[in-house]
């Protein structure tokens, strides 16, 4: 039986697509910072201050003029244009949601299927949260009359594809735990405000990536975790700044599996199966401040780590690393490293580490940043 407290999350959920990368932290380097979570629910006051600050910063919205006879659905509150109708058992969309709505809060129902006529009307809607619900069908042209809407949560649901016909102003998608299999060409064609992308928990294997799925798309963040990919899957948005592959089936890093990915600042692929990173790989990402390759299968310090002028943290702990080499991490030539490391982790390998040099870490901000650990 489903429960009816909401649990609201932090609000890192909503903003880890518009905030910049944060400060790694020195004291526990290794733990990942910043991710949102990928909770049941969604916390609707922080949604609200998001809409807020949209509104306040000009976001293109336009106040029409009040209904003339406000309703609110039964059972739902309705208050500044928010409706939410949380966990009450609805199996269908409400019918008579006022039509100047900027929020609707859906999550926590029982609805299997979104009409075509569902949202009618609600032109001026900026998020749409139909979180944890049954949903197994939308129709192609549900999504139509939400001219306006940014922001939209379809996570912990059934669907197997990814809804057709999104609105182009969405500039946030979240649909992961759903049973998506297959992105097919052209899914987001013309979402060119779109930033955000989060469908990690689905079953989609490489394959299910068709060539052009991402065409046309501008993201910065993109996660697809937990799923079933054996390698960094090809094509995905130049302009990506975080990709995080996380929990996947990748074994490998090849020459060119990085190639377009220029402009990342944090990568993550933590908790695959790569045991081999093949040298020169990591030379197309020169911009990454973060690199996530722990919990892994390999058996020493990727090459290519003293050529990232940029790279501040990498998490390597919990892989079968038994030496560090005295370059292993910093260049040879003094000042080419724009940025100190501040953050390096090497817990849970095989490391003598009194027999680390400690010229190995020249280039580190302070030996707290270090991290060995003890291995069991």
């Amino acid at each position: 039986m489903r429960g009816r407290v909401m649990h609201p999350i932090s609000i890192l959920l909503l903003l880890a697509c518009v905030t910049p990368l944060p400060a790694p932290s020195v004291a526990v380097p290794f733990q990942q910072r910043g991710l949102p979570v990928l909770s049941k629910t969604i916390d609707v006051q922080s949604l609200m201050m998001m809409m807020m600050n949209d509104e306040a910063e000009g976001s293109g919205y336009e106040e029409g003029p009040p209904a003339e006879q406000p309703t609110c659905p039964f059972g739902c509150q309705c208050n500044l244009r928010v409706v939410q109708c949380s966990d009450l058992g609805l199996h269908y969309v409400p019918y008579d949601i006022p039509p100047d709505t900027r929020l609707l809060d859906l999550q926590g129902n029982y609805i299997t299927e979104i009409r075509e006529n569902d949202f009618k009307g609600l032109r001026n809607l900026y998020a749409l949260v139909l979180v944890n619900n049954m949903i197994t069908k939308i129709h192609p042209r549900a999504f139509l009359p939400l001219e306006r809407m940014q922001k939209l949560y379809l996570s912990h649901n059934r669907l197997t594809a990814v809804p057709k016909n999104l609105p182009v102003s969405l500039v946030e998608l979240r649909i992961h735990d759903n049973q998506i299999k297959k992105v097919a060409s052209g899914t987001f064609y013309g979402l060119t405000n779109m930033n955000c992308i989060e469908m990690g928990r689905n079953p989609i294997k490489n394959s299910g990536l068709e060539p052009g799925a991402f065409d046309g798309l501008h993201l910065s963040f993109l996660r697809i975790s937990e799923a079933k990919l054996t390698g960094i899957p090809k094509d995905l948005p130049y302009s990506l700044t975080e990709l995080h592959l996380d929990q996947n089936q990748i074994q490998a890093i090849e020459l060119e599996d990085l190639l377009q990915y220029g402009q990342l600042f944090r990568l993550g692929l933590s908790y695959n199966k790569i045991r081999h990173i093949e040298d020169g790989s990591l030379y197309y990402v020169h911009s990454l401040r973060e690199l996530h390759l722990d919990n892994n299968l390999l058996s020493r310090v990727p090459a290519g780590l003293p050529e990232m002028k940029h790279l501040q943290v990498v998490y390597l702990h919990s892989n079968n690393i038994s030496s560090v080499g005295v370059n292993d991490f910093c260049p040879r030539t003094f000042g080419t490293k724009k940025t100190f490391y501040n953050g390096i982790s090497l817990f849970n390998n095989p490391i003598q580490y009194w027999e680390v040099q400690p010229a190995t870490f020249r280039c580190v901000s302070g030996r707290n940043a270090i991290q060995f650990g003890n291995y069991k």
